[in-house]
């Protein structure tokens, strides 16, 4: 079982900065080659995938309605995944999720508990 576990979230003024971690338990990351996506669901939508990482290497995938604002990144000294903004809208407000899937797997099957985000206009 991998286990997901995100920090960063909270209040942020519009325009201000955004930086969320992902850590897995036990180096799953690289134990795993796991790729790490991070999803927003704000309230009435549904969850949407916004940016996604292979630990395996290649180019991370951004989602088109956050290209430009949202980028992802991974730290393979501390094992963590994280999700940066340097420019919040208040329509960022949501709550974020780290989750993981193994190489072959169609859906992500690990899932971190979620972190709110809430952006002040």
């Amino acid at each position: 079982q991998v286990q997901l576990v995100e920090s960063g979230g909270g209040l942020v003024e519009t325009g201000g900065s955004l930086r969320l971690s992902c850590t897995a338990a036990g180096r799953a990351f690289s134990t795993y080659t796991l790729t790490t996506g991070w999803f927003c669901q704000a309230p009435g939508k549904e969850r949407e995938l916004l940016a996604a990482i292979s630990w395996r290497g290649g180019n991370p995938y951004i989602a088109d309605s956050v290209k430009g604002r949202f980028t992802i990144s991974k730290n393979i000294f501390t094992e963590t995944v994280s999700l940066q903004s340097n420019s919040v809208k208040p329509e960022d407000t949501a709550v974020y999720y780290c989750a993981a899937k193994r190489a072959g797997d169609s859906e992500y099957k690990y899932w971190g508990q979620g972190t709110q985000v809430t952006v002040s206009s």
